[in-house]
């Protein structure tokens, strides 16, 4: 015995997504185009979560995703982040009624982007000095190997800071 497919019940919504490349224009007339990496299909049931769907990103991809995707009426210069279940119930219901409008079933277009996992951060208040408003050197901390294992320095490592911020200098 067979099973229909989710696709086949109408509880599916399929993803065409990619990531790897780059969003550059082509040369022949500028209109921007998805270049480099991979691009694949997603089918996945309608009720899941966003959390779930970037775990399911995630473990195709190999590493956390960011989401955003283009619209059906739009070009790729308009990408819509989206970050919580209320913006992919937005997105869906935006190829629903393309689909509808098309008599054909549409793939949501969407493009990954790596999550970079360390942001920059302003220096902290103490490193400016209000007088003249030039930053201050860092506080320098030792370099790994050289590190003691004392609670003053207790996130010794090869680029380590026991700041969360400040750069590690190192003595060339």
């Amino acid at each position: 015995m067979t099973r229909a497919s989710d696709s086949d019940t109408g509880n599916a919504v399929k993803f065409l997504y990619s990531y790897g490349g780059k969003i550059l224009p082509r040369k022949t007339d500028g209109e921007l185009r998805y270049v480099g990496g991979y691009t694949r299909i997603l089918s996945v049931d309608r009720a899941i979560s966003f959390a779930e769907l970037l775990v399911k990103f995630g473990e195709l991809c190999g590493s956390s995703m960011s989401l955003r995707c283009k619209l059906p009426s739009e070009d790729l210069d308009v990408l819509v982040s989206v970050t919580c279940g209320a913006d992919l119930a937005a997105v869906m219901e935006e190829y629903d009624r393309a689909s509808a409008a098309a008599r054909k079933e549409s793939k949501v277009r969407a493009i990954l982007f790596p999550v970079k996992l360390l942001k920059k951060v302003s220096p902290h208040a103490s490193l400016v000095s209000s007088a003249d408003s030039s930053p201050k050197k860092p506080p320098r901390y030792p370099v790994a190997g050289s590190c003691p294992q004392t609670a003053a320095y207790p996130f010794c490592g090869r680029d380590s800071s026991p700041v969360v911020g400040v750069p590690v200098h190192r003595d060339a």
